[in-house]
C-alpha cells in the first residue's frame, strides 16, 4: 500500500534537519582529521632521493653568513631574496627563556657585549649590536628573536631548518611550537639538534613539525639512530660521510635523507654530489649554486 504524500510544508523541515545532520557529522569529521594531521614526508621536507651526480639542495649556513652578518634578519632576508632551497638558523633560549637567533652559547664573538645567552634577558640581548663586527654598514642591527624569523619565512614562501641550541624544556618547546603553528609554517620548517632531547620534546608537542638529527661522528648503525630519534633526515659531518659513503644507500633505503655541513669548496661540493648526498649546508650559498648550475651546462 502506497505511503500518504508529506505535505510541502512537512517536507521543509525535514529537509533542514537533514542538512543539520549531514553538516554535525562532517565537522566531526573534519575536527577528528585536524586533530590528528598527516606528518611530513621526508620527500615532501628534503625532496626525492638523490643519485651520485645529482644537485644536492642547497641550505644557507647561518641564516647566509657570508653576505651579512650571522643569524641576523640582513643575512636572512638575502638568502631568501636569492631563493636557497633553505636557510639555515640557529636558536638559543634567553635567561627569561625566550628564543633568540644565536650560534654562540655566548654574545662574544657577535655581538658588542659579552656573557652567555642563557645569563641575559631578552631585553638584554635585544639592546646589543649584532652588526658591526661583520661590516660597519651593519652597525645596530639586534639579535632576532625566532618569531622575528619566522615572519620573514612566512613572507618568503620558502623552508627553513632551525638547529636548537643549549637546553630546552617543555614549556620552551610548546610556546616555539606555537610560534610555528601560528604562521602555519609546521610543514615548511625542520628542528635539528645534536641533542635528541629537545627533538623528543618537540615530537612530544608536535605531530607535524619535522626534526632532524645532527651527527659528527656516525653510530654503527645510522638508520637505527634515525628510528630511535623519529627523524626524517640526518645531518652529518662531510669527513664522517666521506669515510662510510655507503650510509648514503642505507639511510636512502630507510626513507631518510642525509644532509652534510659545513662546505664551502667546490672540491668538497664535487667529493659530495658525486656520492648523492640529498643537501648541503654551506656558508656561501651563491657560490654554491653558480657551482651547481656550471656543472648543469657543461
Amino acid at each position: 500500500m502506497p505511503h500518504p504524500a508529506v505535505p510541502e510544508r512537512a517536507r521543509e523541515p525535514l529537509h533542514a534537519l537533514v542538512v543539520v545532520c549531514v553538516l554535525a557529522v562532517a565537522s566531526i569529521v573534519i575536527a577528528f582529521l585536524g586533530a590528528t594531521p598527516v606528518r611530513v614526508s621526508s620527500s615532501e621536507l628534503l625532496g626525492d632521493v638523490r643519485t651520485p651526480g645529482d644537485d644536492a639542495f642547497i641550505a644557507s649556513h647561518r641564516g647566509g653568513g657570508a653576505a651579512a652578518p650571522e643569524n641576523t634578519l640582513p643575512a636572512i632576508r638575502a638568502a631568501l631574496a636569492r631563493g636557497y632551497d633553505y636557510v639555515e638558523v640557529d636558536v638559543v633560549l634567553t635567561r627569561d627563556r625566550r628564543p633568540v637567533l644565536m650560534h654562540d652559547s655566548t654574545v662574544d664573538r657577535t655581538t658588542d657585549g659579552s656573557g652567555r645567552v642563557a645569563d641575559l634577558t631578552l631585553d638584554q640581548v635585544r639592546a646589543l649590536d649584532a652588526g658591526s663586527w661583520f661590516h660597519e654598514e651593519f652597525t645596530g642591527t639586534p639579535v632576532p628573536t625566532l618569531a622575528e624569523f619566522l615572519d620573514e619565512l612566512a613572507r618568503s614562501g620558502q623552508r627553513a631548518i632551525i638547529e636548537l641550541k643549549g637546553e630546552w624544556d617543555a614549556d620552551a618547546v610548546t610556546s616555539a611550537v606555537a610560534e610555528i603553528d601560528d604562521r602555519r609554517l609546521e610543514r615548511r620548517v625542520a628542528v635539528a639538534s645534536f641533542d635528541a632531547r629537545p627533538l623528543a620534546l618537540f615530537a612530544a608537542a608536535s605531530e607535524v613539525i619535522p626534526r632532524m638529527l645532527i651527527l659528527k661522528n656516525l653510530p654503527d648503525d645510522v638508520v637505527s639512530a634515525a628510528a630511535e630519534a623519529g627523524v626524517r633526515g640526518i645531518i652529518a659531518d662531510r669527513k664522517a660521510v666521506l669515510a662510510r659513503p655507503e650510509v648514503i644507500d642505507e639511510v636512502h633505503a630507510a626513507e631518510v635523507r642525509i644532509v652534510v655541513y659545513t662546505l664551502n669548496s667546490d672540491t668538497q661540493w664535487d667529493a659530495v654530489t658525486a656520492l648523492g648526498v640529498d643537501g648541503i649546508v654551506t656558508d656561501d650559498p651563491r657560490t654554491l649554486s653558480d657551482w651547481q648550475r656550471g656543472n648543469a651546462d657543461r
